[in-house]
């Protein structure tokens, strides 16, 4: 196993470093995934996916329909630039933010005894309803979207692919 030194006068392993970098690249394509294929349907039917938000009794109406139909597109672009590791940051921050509203809405929806599904990977009225497993869910959510924009300068991506493509031709 090669060592290096770091900045701070300590050596590191390179191995650990590899798989730290790995682990994470990982983590944002899996994340990615997940948002990409939430997605799909409620692009299919931005009507539904609203009837979902206005289940939640927060925004109803045109509000809910305008929810509906922008938030799946920003889940699309946020999930393939995670995947493809363009504007990971960006897009990591916005699931960060997403995730966390949304499950500010589910522990809101559980503490108003509201008995809704999540409108989150169907918009089938009769899938499984919330419950705290879900709040628990999107913390994972949250803590892998939190490390992804944390350490958003590792691991494979088009941005370090374009990066040391320039810097190659600088020289």
């Amino acid at each position: 196993m090669a060592c290096t030194h770091a900045a701070d006068g300590s050596m590191r392993t390179m191995a650990v470093t590899s798989t730290q970098n790995i682990v994470i690249t990982l983590l944002r394509v899996a994340l990615g995934v997940v948002f990409v294929s939430v997605s799909i349907e409620k692009i299919a039917d931005a009507s539904a996916f609203a009837a979902s938000i206005s289940g939640y009794r927060i925004v109803t109406g045109d509000m809910a329909l305008l929810a509906g139909t922008i938030l799946p597109w920003v889940e699309l672009l946020c999930g393939c630039g995670l995947i493809f590791g363009l504007f990971v940051r960006g897009s990591s921050f916005l699931v960060l933010i997403m995730v966390t509203v949304f499950t500010i809405a589910v522990i809101s929806a559980l503490w108003r005894g509201l008995d809704i599904s999540c409108g989150c990977y169907t918009q089938d009225p009769g899938a499984a309803r919330i419950g705290w497993w879900k709040v628990g869910e999107n913390s994972v959510f949250i803590l892998v979207s939190l490390l992804v924009f944390v350490r958003s300068d590792v691991g494979f991506s088009v941005m370090h692919l374009h990066a040391h493509r320039s810097s190659q031709s600088d020289e």
